[in-house]
């Protein structure tokens, strides 16, 4: 065994941190070819922005070891601890040990399947009604036009406000919050820049939509039809085990995360998932079928939506800080690194898929990818715990524009990743031209039958 660290570059610190975040995909891609599936880098991932010891892992029998290792070595609040100052101390992602067990228990119920297929009749009718504000013909940003779609369902499915006032001015906080780009980041890195412009002007947003979302929690604890109400927030006001139930404070970190982890990756997406079906018609003409058929064709576009994942991934690599000393891929890493599973080198990696830069859906239909080698929702008892809800949400998403559009790539050349902020978005935002389908062209679609609610 080698006590050293895996290879990596030797460029001064910061300058390593700034290069990754910038160019992530280019710059990991490379150093993947250079150094193997093992390889490290020096990145601000440590308290206050302090530099760590990152460690690569690109083989699935590494990234194994790591998804099914002991939970309080290998320790996922703390790698991500980067995140704690828009998050928060509660948020899921921050959590370890029984903290983390005791949110995730009080979490589960608002996420089982029933309570999903709840959720879908009015994820369904916000995107119809989104989607039917669209032009008939014209070129469009694809991203935005999934964001719109997204924070509409986050505030309605997930946060259940429906004060019209309040969801005017929580709109445009959301966006701007869940936008956040390299620069922003900074500033929770190195929160002597939070009293600086523009950082400053950021956190007063920030604030602002704190109280708002701790005063739709006050007004829906008060709110004598709570026992009816089936949004996220109303089932996670309800869920309790005996005398503990979650804080305000709680409830708000939480819905945050939801925001953020879920919100922009979704949008984000699907913007690369209609990219890749517009520059691919024959894969268009598959799922526009599979879209008219109802929830027969469910599988064929969530397996759009996977294949989507796989090409073009939106979160690069999770992160796991070792609270004591681990020997992986025969290196002896002491304490306080953080290991690092690349989602985004797994899903194209040659060894791992056949013809990986080819767009094939049926990868995920009659077989799987090996383990851990598909892995964007990350792994083990830390995988993410909205992963069914974003495939329910993408299938319904995906469904109401394929089943009155006709899509075409408006550029020649695909776009490529790009990263802003924690993700990995199209660099031209992926743009299409849209032509709506005549009504004839609709008929027969095949209605889901309504799901009672859970």
């Amino acid at each position: 065994m080698s006590s050293a660290l895996p290879p990596g570059p030797s460029w001064p610190d910061l300058l390593q941190a700034v290069v990754v975040m910038q160019y992530r995909p280019r710059v990991m891609g490379a150093l993947h070819r250079k150094h193997g599936d093992v390889f490290s880098v020096r990145m601000p991932y440590g308290p206050s922005g302090s530099m760590v010891t990152v460690v690569i892992l690109a083989d699935p029998v590494h990234i194994r070891e790591v998804f099914a290792g002991p939970t309080g070595v290998f320790h996922a609040g703390e790698g991500n601890v980067s995140l704690l100052d828009v998050m928060g101390a509660h948020s899921l992602l921050l959590l370890d040990d029984e903290d983390h067990v005791r949110a995730k228990r009080l979490l589960m119920p608002a996420f089982t399947g029933r309570a999903i297929e709840g959720y879908r009749g009015l994820v369904a009718d916000l995107a119809r009604a989104e989607v039917g504000r669209w032009p008939d013909e014209g070129r469009v940003v694809a991203v935005d036009r999934m964001q719109a779609i997204t924070l509409e369902i986050i505030l309605r499915v997930i946060f259940g406000i429906t004060d019209g006032r309040r969801l005017e001015e929580m709109r445009p906080l959301v966006k701007a919050i869940a936008n956040v780009g390299l620069l922003q980041m900074f500033a929770w890195r190195y929160r002597r820049l939070q009293k600086l412009p523009p950082w400053a002007g950021f956190l007063a947003k920030q604030r602002r939509l704190d109280e708002l979302i701790y005063a739709e929690i006050a007004d829906r604890r008060e709110d004598p039809g709570l026992a009816g109400r089936e949004d996220l927030l109303s089932r996670l006001l309800r869920s309790r085990e005996g005398d503990d139930a979650l804080t305000d404070a709680e409830l708000r970190d939480q819905l945050v995360t939801f925001l953020l982890a879920g919100h922009e990756t979704t949008a984000t997406t699907l913007g690369w998932t209609l990219h890749e079906i517009a520059h691919r018609p024959e894969v268009q003409e598959a799922a526009v079928r599979a879209a008219r058929s109802g929830p027969d064709g469910d599988a064929y576009l969530e397996a759009v939506v996977k294949e989507a994942m796989r090409l073009r991934p939106v979160i690069f690599q999770a992160t796991r800080t070792l609270t004591e000393p681990v020997t992986i891929a025969g290196y002896d890493l002491p304490a306080g690194v953080v290991v690092s599973p690349a989602l985004g080198l797994m899903g194209v990696h040659p060894g791992h898929h056949d013809d990986p830069l080819d767009f094939r859906p049926e990868r995920f239909l009659d077989t799987s990818p090996p383990p851990n080698t598909w892995i964007p929702f990350g792994g083990g008892a830390r995988r993410c715990i909205g992963a069914t809800f974003s495939l329910m949400e993408s299938v319904e998403i995906l469904r109401e524009v394929l089943t009155r559009y006709d899509v075409a790539p408006a550029d020649g050349a695909p776009d490529r990743l790009q990263p802003r902020g924690i993700i990995n978005a199209p660099h031209r935002g992926a743009r299409i031209d849209l032509r709506r389908r005549h009504p004839a062209d609709r008929a027969g679609i095949k209605k889901r039958r309504s799901v009672p609610r859970a």
